[in-house]
């Protein structure tokens, strides 16, 4: 067994940033990531992302703290390869201490301190970061008819190239980035369809740059960061007409989608856009969770458990802490209060009793 001050769960951008952070003020830490390579999502390890990804924003709006991200060469928006090596280089500048392939089995308490069990040993630990994101639990919702659907269906994370559908009449469900910029590039080679729960929100066609990241961390008058972004394709689907959603369907039949109104749309294929949920089974001995599912926060400093900290699952964990846009910030402040701690060796732990927190889904 191994004895850490502070063990960070994930090595994909919220989990270097902590680590960042963390080495900066001088604690004895160890990053434990799942994936064999560095680069969290963004390096395909799991197939992760579709061929055209790219980010929201410009390399020099996109860095984690310490370095910036270089540009990458004639591109306006780094790809996800590009990320991919950044996260790579970021982790070898700063000498942060990730130890990989590590498959975090469990948290648990253990005469007072806390125990991480991974496959390849124990650490004890007096703090503990969650960081694992959500990439690995994509949400496809329960609709009414989808186990009477003969087409093809797929959640985001299924989808590579829209080659694959020329032809053919796809309903792209959804009302964030990932819908509006496969619905776009889908709608250069089959009859699309798009439907949302709620009507889309736009930003305005110069939210890039310092302005994005502004809205991401800030919430500015632009808008939230879960509008969707004008980037060049899903403009060009907004000049042809393609950005017309209609209202969810209520059902999917053998042959479609159909409405409570009796209309129907025939469909070979349902791509669901419809987010993902925080990876925290390895949580479960703490018993963390309220009822309804969410874990009570104070900052991101679990209520249950006092010495847990969960840091990159979206807003509920830090202004746009799901993204290399906000995670800068939302780890600085989840590391500060530890900091803190080992340097006056406080052991007294706080009122363990606060609201609930939501989970929610994840915006690119």
């Amino acid at each position: 067994m191994r004895t850490v001050d502070v063990a960070v769960i994930g090595g994909g951008p919220a989990g270097l940033a902590a680590g960042y952070f963390l080495r900066r003020a001088g604690a004895d830490c160890v990053i434990l990531d799942g994936q064999g390579d560095p680069g969290g999502f963004w390096n395909g390890y799991w197939n992760g992302y579709w061929d055209s990804l790219r980010l929201l924003s410009s390399a020099e709006h996109s860095s984690l703290p310490g370095w910036s991200m270089p540009k990458e060469p004639g591109q306006d928006r780094p790809s996800a390869q590009h990320v991919a090596g950044y996260l790579a280089e970021y982790e070898r500048r700063h000498d942060l201490p990730v130890h990989r392939p590590v498959t975090v089995n469990e948290v648990r308490r253990a005469d007072g301190a806390l125990e991480v069990v991974g496959s390849t040993g124990t650490w004890r630990t007096r703090h503990v970061v969650s960081a694992t994101g959500t990439w690995r639990r994509p949400h496809t919702p329960d609709h009414p008819g989808r186990e009477l659907f003969e087409g093809r269906q797929l959640h985001t994370v299924d989808y590579r190239r829209p080659e694959e559908f020329a032809g053919q009449r796809v309903v792209v469900v959804g009302s964030g980035n990932s819908a509006a910029q496969l619905l776009a590039e889908l709608s250069e080679v089959a009859d699309t369809m798009w439907v949302t729960r709620r009507p889309p929100r736009f930003m305005t066609d110069d939210v890039y740059g310092r302005v994005l990241c502004d809205t991401a961390t800030r919430r500015g008058p632009a808008g939230a960061l879960d509008d969707i972004v004008m980037v060049p394709g899903v403009r060009r689907a907004r000049d042809r007409g393609v950005l017309e959603a209609r209202p969810m369907f209520d059902r999917l039949t053998r042959t479609g989608v159909a409405w409570a109104d009796g209309g129907e749309w025939a469909a070979d294929a349902v791509l669901w856009c419809t987010g993902f949920r925080p990876t925290l089974g390895h949580l479960d001995p703490l018993e963390p969770f309220d009822p309804d599912g969410g874990v009570p926060l104070d900052g991101n400093r679990c209520l249950r458990e006092p010495y847990l900290h969960l840091l990159g699952y979206g807003d509920w964990t830090g202004a746009a802490s799901d993204t290399l846009l906000g995670v800068g910030h939302a780890a600085e402040a989840a590391v500060a209060p530890i900091v803190e701690d080992l340097k006056t060796g406080q052991r007294d732990a706080p009122d363990a009793r606060g609201p609930g927190v939501q989970v929610g889904e994840n915006a690119l």
